[in-house]
Order: C-alpha cells, then structure tokens, then sequence
C-alpha cells in the first residue's frame, strides 16, 4: 500500500492522542472563559471562533505542532478574547469604537436605500428576512436593523410599548 495511504500506527496513534488531548483542552478552556468566546455577537468573536478550528486542526493533523504548542495557541486566542470582551463589557465606549453600530435598513414599511446602500444589503435579503419572520408585506415592519453579527433583526410594527429597541441603531442620511 503507497505511504500515502497507510504508513503505519504510529501517525494514527499520535493524531488519535493529540486529538483527544487537544478537545479535553479546548473543551475546558471554553468553559472557563464561557459561552461569549463562540458566539457570533461581531467579527471579532467569529475570527476567534476561525481561529480555534484552525489551531485545533494543527495540533491533530500535523507532525510539526506539538499538543504544548496547540494548546498555548488555543490558550492565547481563549485568554485574548476574555480579555477584550471583559473590558468591552465595562467601557462602552472602547466596545463602540471596535465594533459596527447596528443600522436600520427599513423604517416603517420603507426600505431606506442610503443604508442599503451604505450596508451593500440588497432589497432582496431584506424582503427574504420579513418573509423569514412570517410577514407577507413591508407595512407589517416597524424596522428591519442590519446587526453588528451581520444577521438582520425584524420588528413587527404595533403599539408597542417600553423601552426602543432602536436607541442605538444609526440612521444613514441620503
């Protein structure tokens, strides 16, 4: 059999011991740090969550990284991301200056076409998001809001009553 295939135990032990090595590791570094580091609240969160898979990925498939070395990479990522959303959490303003500010896209049952512009969203992915939330008409929308994720929140238009969901979210101006 060509060495491409099969060229003995020894790599399938070593990937089947790092592997196992490597997801305990991770497991535990994600419960550490909590639920926060594989969210997709913006980019940064979604880069790290990149970065892990990767990082893992080394540690099981190559011979050039060590467990050691995978798991300070893993760590690294882990502890950075802990460190940059602990101090978002606390200065607002530093979390504002890093991340997009949601931004409304339709106001009402009128799409705004600077945003949409501005956001390069299409009329398209705004009706397939009203249709997503079981509206079959753009006067059923009080807004449609591009996140800071890059998904697309819908409210219902109605009298509602609180708190504005909407403090916050930028207005382009045409």
């Amino acid at each position: 059999m060509p060495d491409f295939i099969y060229d003995g135990y020894d790599g399938l032990v070593a990937t089947l011991v790092k592997g196992v090595f490597a997801y305990v590791a991770i497991v535990l570094m994600l419960r550490w740090a909590g639920l926060r580091t594989l969210s997709k609240m913006n980019s940064y969160d979604f880069v790290v969550t990149i970065a892990l898979g990767s990082v893992l990925a080394s540690v099981i498939m190559s011979t050039q990284v060590s467990i050691l070395e995978g798991l300070v990479g893993m760590g690294v990522l882990v502890t950075i991301q802990y460190g940059v959303t602990w101090i978002w959490s606390r200065w607002h303003d530093v979390h504002n200056a890093a991340t997009a500010p949601p931004t409304l896209l339709l106001h009402r049952g009128v799409m705004l076409e600077a945003a949409l512009q501005a956001t390069r969203v299409t009329p398209a992915e705004v009706r397939a998001a009203l249709r997503a939330a079981g509206m079959r008409d753009l006067a059923q929308a009080e807004a449609v809001v591009l996140e800071a994720d890059g998904s697309l929140s819908v409210l219902p238009s109605g009298d509602q009553h609180g708190e504005s969901t909407l403090e916050g979210v930028r207005r382009v101006q045409p």
